[in-house]
């Protein structure tokens, strides 16, 4: 059940369900029993709470199965789809644009990932449940995140506690499931009037899953994360914080000729807030992080290898990647203006070892091969010119660049010299966007519209792994550049409410990787190309007694490589869901169906740093239950059974299964999604 939710800060009231059948929660009644807030409520997808804006608490159970990492929970909003690869770690896809036309954040700090094909991408670092707000900011509409995020940005954020007086609070939560899954979370904090103290901390696991035809898919992760944040408040407009955090795990995946064997990750932050400043200087913000991933793939761990092949013996690499970034920000208040202004500033290091052997790669020393820096101004200014009309408008400045360590490129055989060794690359590169909102007078609805304009710098991804010597990527890959036009309606009624968003654009410059097979493996070429983009989403939930709700959206994504007159490959297809849902009082059972077409649009051998579009993929259908009670004011419970009918299906968007794993080599096959899954999880509050 999904809630189309007015504003999460306050619990809202109703959560848009999504498309297969997200179920809405019904609007929190002013219930004379103050337990009784919310009837609980299972997650199926979530809509808009403001033009182009999702926020909601990730914390909330969902359906499918509660998410083991960042891009498992952004599947639940619609225009969301995922790379997938086995049980976990998959790469979020946004309208079709994947990467670094995403910018993901956590408490405003950038955690980027270390292998060269996003076995590691940066949501595989984030644990949902252990945030207490998630925001969505779809197309190149704010400037205040960091550069590029053309298709997006999406902020994973921690809030500062609030203690009038001395206490404490704890959240828990356990989750059990088919396929041994067992996660485990807990959350607690203490404090009073001049700070606080909160420690975070979860556990997640999972055996190979089973699909839809009783096949076992290689896809056991283990996981673990810990954090803590101590807060500092000497009045109420003030907040001095500093945040430290570490985690691990392991992950098998079908779709790859390694394992991940270690995602080790450490955290620092330290963050000031100074709100009520003056009449016209509101507030100001400064922060500071570091983040560290140390990333280690082989053959051997998780898996036996292959005995045959290119990865015939045990084989090693280990990547990692030192992040620090600072941003200073200030929000400026006249009478009908809003100012946000500030600077913002990132450099990263790569490194990197690898050898054949069990473990022998430890005994190596680490070599960079790549570093990158980015110094960004911007602004974003909003005016509301009336009652009913708010003009929203942003700028940014970046200037990037980008050094190539490597004296050599290729490995064995084919290794050469590196013809832009020690060279540097620079860009200056501009962005903006203008968004126009309008509150009709008659009728509880919003309309929108908003051009938007990206300039993106190439990423390690794009620079580093193509591997072919046909063109020197680091040297030969222009900047990306996005134009865009985002429109869209929102209506709110008692009854009812309805959503639509539409996007068309145009991409100077696409970064395309293309594929081909070779004697010595399958090459990659990174290169640009034009292309034209438009799709967009639009959902519905209807009230229609007391108890019963119904709700339905869908998502579209197109794309043309007009250069080469051909389809923009790795687009997902037509995506929909309709739910249902019973609520009364403590407990809600609901239905979600979730339908998606055939994609027949694609471009065979051709994709990104992750996938590729090696064939068409057929429609399928899922059909799921769920439902929630409240024991008490401490106590909830969700359950769930996902793909009721155990349905064989494979997502559009996906690797094809390793040899490794007795998946033909010659005649690539989709990895199959999980069969009949049950899944229970309770959560504790007090």
């Amino acid at each position: 059940m999904s809630r189309f939710t007015a504003d999460s800060r306050l619990g809202s009231t109703s959560v848009l369900a999504a498309l297969c059948g997200a179920l809405l929660a019904p609007h929190a009644q002013a219930d004379e029993h103050a337990e009784h807030e919310l009837t609980p409520t299972v997650i199926t997808a979530i809509a808009p709470s403001s033009p182009l804006t999702v926020i909601t608490n990730p914390k909330d159970p969902r359906q499918p199965v509660p998410a083991s990492d960042g891009g498992d929970y952004l599947k639940t909003i619609p225009g969301f789809a995922l790379v997938r690869n086995g049980g976990t770690n998959g790469d979020p896809v946004l309208r079709g644009m994947f990467g670094s036309r995403l910018n993901i954040l956590t408490n405003g700090s950038m955690m980027l990932g270390a292998c060269p094909g996003r076995m590691d991408a940066p949501t595989s670092y984030i644990s949902p449940e252990t945030y207490d707000k998630l925001t969505v900011i779809k197309g190149p509409q704010t400037v205040l995140w960091g550069p590029g995020a053309s298709a997006g940005t999406v902020l994973f954020e921690r809030e500062p506690e609030h203690f009038g007086e001395l206490g404490t609070r704890l959240n828990a939560s356990v989750l059990a499931g088919s396929n041994g899954r067992f996660d485990k979370a807990i959350d607690a904090a203490a404090g009073g009037p001049l700070g606080y103290v909160r420690v975070i901390g979860n556990q997640a696991h999972a055996d190979d899953y089973k699909d839809g035809n009783n096949d076992t898919v290689a896809s056991r992760y283990d996981k673990w994360n810990g954090d803590v944040a101590v807060g500092f408040t000497p009045d109420a407009d003030t907040l001095l914080e500093l945040t430290a955090g570490r985690g691990d795990g392991e992950a098998r995946y079908a779709g790859r000729g390694m394992d991940g064997s270690q995602f080790l990750r450490e955290s620092l932050g330290l963050r000031f807030e100074k709100s009520y400043i003056g009449e016209v200087l509101d507030k100001v913000e400064a922060q500071v992080y570091y983040n560290y991933a140390d990333h280690v793939m082989d053959n051997y761990s998780l898996r036996t290898p292959s005995g045959t092949g290119m990865m015939a013996g045990p084989m090693a690499s280990n990547v990692d990647r030192r992040t620090l970034g600072a941003r200073i920000k200030a929000t400026w208040r006249w009478a009908d203006v809003q100012l946000i202004s500030g600077l913002d500033a990132q450099t990263n290091e790569h490194r990197q070892r690898s050898s054949m052997g069990i473990d022998t790669y430890k005994d190596l020393p680490k070599v960079k091969d790549a570093n990158f820096h980015n110094y960004g101004v911007f602004g974003e200014l909003t005016w509301y010119a009336a009652d009913r009309d708010r003009l929203i408008t942003g700028a940014r400045l970046d200037r990037a660049s980008a050094k190539d360590f490597r004296q050599t490129t290729g490995s064995g055989m084919s290794a050469r010299a590196n013809p832009t060794a020690d060279d540097t690359r620079a860009d200056t590169l501009p962005s903006g966007f203008m968004r126009y909102e309008h509150d009709l007078a008659d009728s509880p609805t919003t309309l929108y519209a908003g051009l938007g304009h990206s300039e993106r710098f190439p990423d390690y991804w794009e620079l580093f792994s193509p591997n072919t010597g046909a063109v020197n990527a680091f040297d030969g890959v222009k900047p990306e550049k996005t134009t865009q036009l985002d429109f869209g309606a929102q209506y709110k009624a008692d009854n009812l409410e309805a959503w639509a968003s539409g996007y068309v654009g145009q991409v100077r410059d696409f970064i395309l990787f293309d594929y081909r097979p070779g004697m010595m493996g399958t090459t990659s070429q990174a290169r640009n190309v034009d292309a034209r983009i438009m799709g967009g989403e639009l959902g519905a939930a209807y009230t229609l007694t007391q108890h019963w709700k119904a709700d339905a959206t869908l998502a579209y994504a197109w794309g043309k490589n007009s250069s080469d007159g051909k389809a923009l490959p790795q687009m997902p297809p037509l995506d929909a869901r309709f739910g249902l849902t019973y609520s009364e009082d403590d407990w809600s059972v609901g239905a979600l169906w979730r339908v998606v077409a055939a994609q027949n649009r694609i471009d065979q051998n051709k994709g990104n740093v992750v996938g590729k579009d090696y064939d068409k993929s057929g429609g399928f259908g899922v059909f799921s239950l769920n439902g929630a009670y409240r024991i008490n004011k401490n106590f909830k419970v969700s359950t769930g059974v996902d793909n009721l009918f155990g349905k064989a299906y494979a997502e559009h968007l996906n690797l094809a299964g390793n040899a490794g794993f007795g998946y033909p080599a010659n005649d690539p096959q989709a990895i199959k999604e999980p069969g009949r899954t049950l899944w229970t999880k309770v959560d504790m509050s007090f």
